[in-house]
């Protein structure tokens, strides 16, 4: 990390960090969206003079603001300037409807509402209006913010360990869980990720994620940390979003494994030596696990580097990959921890076991208090429900979630090791792998996959027969193998969604 980016990281609260950039670097680019350029300086600035319009509005320190908006510069320029303002803000992400939306908005008691209006088709407004949302105002376009003279503003917060942000979990399984953080929690988190990938001044990234994700602002601390650029996208999807990547120079992309895998099926389509992204020359993300081979896939064809890392909204990042780290490291392992972040193992005996995290990054709970006293052990540890140990070299290995370990006949099989290994087969574009009730062994292994256009019809046999050959236990293999069109994912970061998948293909035999 530079000695820029150590000092300003020193900062106390988010705001004290913008502030801070400003005047070191006032018109160096920190957003660019199609062919609006947002400086540090203009971001400081919007934000103070949007804090105002929001004062005059009735926001003050504490109070609770949601908002439910796109990846775009004003949805930035308002979170600063609730950042400015000290306000407790609740970002949802827009692709939430009326159940997870409703939710949000009773369990934070939010008393303004940020939407976009009618987006992507769906009207906004009028969800929050038939949830009784309280304060519904619309943040859109660019001239949509609300606005003030600074002059009336209160002193910008000092304090940056109370609690100000409530994220969402996905709430995949049950309703969800309401994430309390600080600005200096988000700090750290967004300094680990700074400090492991090495970046410059001179690099220019992107945010392909919703904004309204943990990723949102683990992301805008790194750039405001080495004051560099990142390209926004409102919709990503490719090929579509190329030709932004290209005009604008991008030098690291990424977002999730899923995130992979994309851009490598456009690489496909291109004559060899062709580089996909010219300017690319690092690939980075987190959010879920990696198989090994499209680490060696993106390197191998895409020409460039890929770094992996471990996070989670209740830590926005744990552990992450550099760029110096060896070919064995970047491929196998999540990365290292930063200085400050402690992972400790339970080991269940078996060299393996639950993964949990004390430091300055991780959250100070839930709304709810009683999941805040079941989430955190007896040395005030974060339980993660995540599997895996620490190599001799620091690195974190995931095997697997604890809900993610199949018990088979009284033996413990890590889905992950299976999914790894079909990654490699030619015929399978992605994979899954669940436990489902079974009369006979108590859980049998089921592998759901989807296959890349043009590959074979795989069948049971031949994946059993291609694992055998990669040298995985027999009572590991496959007993069941469905081929989807798509597996389900959430709309975030693209992660599949298990849970859908047990429901499918749950029945008892």
């Amino acid at each position: 990390m530079t000695d820029t980016a150590h000092t300003l990281g020193t900062s106390r609260t988010l705001w004290e960090l913008a502030e801070r950039r400003a005047a070191h670097t006032p018109d160096r680019p920190v957003l660019l969206q199609e062919d609006r350029t947002l400086t540090f300086g203009e971001l400081r600035d919007r934000a103070e003079r949007c804090a105002a319009g929001l004062y005059g509005m009735g926001v003050r320190p504490g109070t609770v603001v949601a908002w439910q908006l796109p990846t775009r510069i004003e949805t930035a320029v308002l979170s600063f300037a609730l950042a400015r303002l000290g306000a407790v803000q609740t970002p949802v992400i827009p692709f939430y409807r009326d159940r997870e939306v409703g939710f949000a908005l009773r369990e934070s008691k939010a008393e303004f509402f940020a939407v976009p209006g009618v987006w992507r088709g769906f009207d906004h407004t009028g969800m929050a209006h038939r949830l009784g949302a309280r304060g519904v105002f619309e943040a859109y376009g660019p001239e949509s913010l609300p606005d003030g003279d600074p002059a009336v503003l209160p002193p910008p917060p000092a304090n940056g360990t109370d609690v100000r942000w409530i994220y969402w979990t996905s709430g995949t399984t049950s309703d969800p869980k309401g994430v309390l953080h600080t600005d200096r929690s988000l700090i750290a988190g967004g300094s680990c990720l700074a400090h492991a990938l090495h970046l410059t001044e001179d690099d220019i990234g992107s945010m392909a994620f919703p904004y309204a994700h943990i990723a949102g602002p683990d992301y805008t601390v790194m750039l405001l940390l080495y004051g560099f650029p990142a390209v926004m996208f409102e919709q990503f999807a490719l090929p579509g979003a190329l030709a932004e990547y290209r005009r604008h120079g991008v030098t690291v992309a990424g977002g999730s494994t899923a995130f992979y895998s994309m851009f490598l099926a456009e690489q496909r389509k291109l004559p060899p030596g062709e580089k996909l992204i010219p300017s690319l020359r690092l690939l980075a993300g987190g959010g879920a696990p990696k198989p090994p081979e499209i680490y060696h896939a993106v390197v191998r064809e895409m020409g460039c580097q890929l770094t992996h890392g471990y996070g989670m909204t209740e830590v926005p990042m744990i552990t992450m990959g550099s760029p110096d780290d060896t070919v064995e490291n970047l491929a196998t392992t999540e990365g290292r921890p930063p200085e400050g972040m402690e992972i400790r193992i339970a080991d269940d005996g078996s060299g393996n076991g639950e993964v949990r995290l004390r430091g300055e990054a991780v959250c100070q709970g839930y709304l709810d208090p009683a999941q805040t006293a079941a989430a955190f052990d007896e040395d005030g540890f974060l339980v993660t429900g995540d599997v895996g140990h620490v190599t001799a070299s620091g690195h974190l290995v995931l095997t697997g979630r604890i809900k993610d370990i199949i018990i088979r006949k009284g033996e413990n099989i890590s889905a992950k090791e299976i999914e790894d290994l079909l990654h490699e087969h030619p015929g399978v574009g992605d994979a899954a792998v669940i436990g489902l009730p079974d009369a006979e062994r108590g859980e049998r292994v089921c592998a759901v996959v989807e296959q890349p256009p043009g590959a074979e019809p795989l069948t049971l046999a031949a994946v059993t027969e291609f694992l055998r050959a990669q040298g995985l236990s027999v009572h590991k293999l496959p007993e069941q193998l469905e081929v989807v069109e798509a597996l389900p994912r959430n709309e975030t970061l693209r992660k599949v969604l298990k849970y859908r998948l047990r429901e499918r293909y749950s029945v008892m035999k």
